[in-house]
């Protein structure tokens, strides 16, 4: 029956091959992964990124130099008498040198360990540039052929590769590099008067300083002005990252269509997940039809469905949505972690549920896609089991006829796991009882820790759906389910939407009259106090990131293939 089958991930189409099981445990972007490039100087981030360019700047330095070290050692004992040892290849010049390879090296092993204030990365990064100049400075200055092989010269070239090399990797404003770059060029300076006191008599000594100073001065001046190009083209990137008043930090989350970032407020400095939808990848018509469901989802204002904050489009064209961001895990993840939920705390994740449903129902709006990677749990206003309803990507506004072509009516919409019969024989009609069965079928899953139906393939999971009894959960649950709950969720999954209860109000009414225990906030918060320490908490992510079971079908394009 349905041939034509293929994966959605927030819009983006293909065919979808894969076999429907339950799916796998949910994988989640961790928060400490890389900032952003463009990270500001001020921000955490910026400090994070300093960090480790510091780090790899005084890395790079000592093997270039271990590199020179060695080379010269090799060079010498293939050219020289191996027997005894030459004293020159473990004179004072390879000893300084080696000291300077040592203190890059040293300060490299620092930066790479734990948290650094910004004050002590800056001396750190002054002590990266200087400390191995001096070892250098002191190769030279201890050379018995100082004059002969114009070592002056040679410190002068590492000076200026070691500015390039530090003005290319470290984030750092111009006056900084200036400064750090000048007190770096005296030890050059010093090399220089020392050549100059036993070069020819008739030469001024100070003739050799002047002529390196200015050479200092010009590699001083390109390094500050390379940091100038560099740090205004950072300040750029983190404009482009600030969608009017709010700045983005990490990436926490990304699918077909985009990507979810954590943000703050300019202002407010309040914690934010920006979705961005760009319309080269999702595409102009499935781009207009998540605008205009994101203008519906903001008029929602239940404490059970996630805030939409604000929404607008960025100068090139990128679609955004600010919304409330949510430090807790979603049902799948539970599950996955903690197996099958007592029945008194899935009655109470579920009525929240119903909460939320029954004020988008009311205003219209059927969600389409509940699942458990849609529903997160967290803690808000010191209530913890918070329940919030997320991603309203595939919502459909039941009062609204106009614009037919942006809602998809014609379309099967969904998650196969989760899916309504009505939604795939005729998605036209759906309406707030195909959102009902939906969250039944959550309900049987927190359970028994395994969906209603599953198979080898999406056909045969929607096979199920249309035409078998699904389990009463008590068959398949490792504790005890009361029978009234147990009736309650089959009620919901009647195949006939006029046969389910008829709306999210009335499965609310239900499950309350159920005789569960009381899933008290003493035990909540117990149960998140003994998890909270294993668990990744990964506020907002995009749950279509790794959940390839949602599926578009075209019914139009079908019959007319049929």
């Amino acid at each position: 029956m349905l041939q034509r089958l293929a994966s959605r991930d927030e819009g983006h189409l293909g065919l979808y091959s894969a076999p429907v099981s339950p799916p796998p445990t949910a994988s989640r972007a961790r928060l400490d992964s890389p900032p952003l490039a463009a990270a500001p100087f001020g921000s955490e981030p910026g400090r994070a990124l300093l960090q480790r360019r510091v780090a790899m700047f005084a890395r790079i330095q000592a093997l270039i130099s271990l590199a020179f070290l060695t080379t010269g050692i090799v060079i010498a004992l293939a050219v020289l008498p191996t027997r005894p040892v030459p004293r020159s290849l473990i004179g004072l010049p390879n000893i300084f040198h080696l000291a300077a390879v040592l203190c890059a090296l040293a300060i490299w092993l620092v930066a790479r360990r734990g948290r650094l204030e910004r004050a002590h990365l800056t001396w750190l990064d002054l002590g990266a540039t200087l400390f191995p100049m001096l070892g250098y400075a002191a190769m030279a200055i201890s050379s018995r052929g100082l004059q002969r092989d114009r070592n002056d010269l040679l410190v002068t070239l590492i000076a200026v590769l070691v500015l390039m090399l530090r003005a290319t990797l470290v984030p750092s404003r111009p006056k900084v590099t200036a400064a750090i770059s000048a007190a770096s060029c005296v030890p050059v300076l010093v090399v220089a008067y020392v050549v100059g006191l036993t070069a020819d008599p008739k030469i001024p000594s100070y003739a050799l300083p002047v002529m390196l100073g200015i050479w200092c001065g010009a590699a001083t001046f390109t390094a500050t002005l390379a940091t100038h190009v560099i740090y205004g083209l950072r300040k750029q990137a983190a404009r482009a990252e600030q969608l009017g008043q709010y700045v983005l930090d990490d990436k926490i989350g990304e699918g077909g269509m985009g990507a979810v970032y954590r943000a703050r407020h300019a202002l407010l400095r309040r914690p934010t997940a920006i979705k961005l939808l760009s319309a080269s990848k999702a595409g102009e018509h499935a781009l207009s039809r998540f605008e205009r469901e994101v203008q519906q989802t903001s008029r929602l204002t239940h404490p059970n469905t996630v805030a939409i904050y604000d929404y607008g489009h960025t100068p090139d064209g990128v679609f955004y949505y600010a919304m409330e961001l949510l430090d807790g895990l979603d049902l799948q993840e539970l599950v996955d972690r903690c197996g099958p939920q007592p029945p008194e705390r899935v009655v109470h994740v579920l009525a929240q549920v119903c909460g939320s449903l029954e004020e988008a129902h009311g205003a219209g709006l059927v969600h389409r896609d509940i699942k458990p990677a849609n529903i997160i749990l967290c803690e808000r206003g010191g209530i913890a089991d918070t329940a919030k309803v997320v991603d309203f990507g595939l919502v459909k506004d039941v009062n609204t006829q106009s614009e037919p072509e942006l809602s998809s009516a014609n379309a099967i919409l969904g998650t196969p796991l989760y899916m309504a019969p009505e939604a795939m024989l005729s998605p036209d009609t759906v309406d707030a009882r195909a959102d009902v069965y939906a969250l039944a079928a959550v309900g049987c899953f927190l359970l028994t820790g395994e969906p209603i139906f599953s198979g080898s393939s999406v056909l045969e999971v929607c096979t199920k759906h249309l035409h078998d009894q699904p389990p009463a959960p008590s068959s398949k649950a490792g504790s005890a389910v009361p029978p009234e709950l147990d009736r309650v969720l089959l009620a919901c999954l009647a195949k006939k939407p006029e046969e389910r209860l008829q709306s999210a109000r009335a499965f609310r009414d239900a499950l309350v009259a159920c005789e569960v225990p009381a899933w008290t906030q003493e035990r909540a918060k117990s149960w998140w106090a003994e998890h909270v320490a294993s668990r990744s908490v990964p506020s907002q992510r995009d749950a279509s990131s790794d959940s390839p079971t949602v599926v578009q079908v075209d019914l139009d394009e079908r019959d007319a293939a049929g």
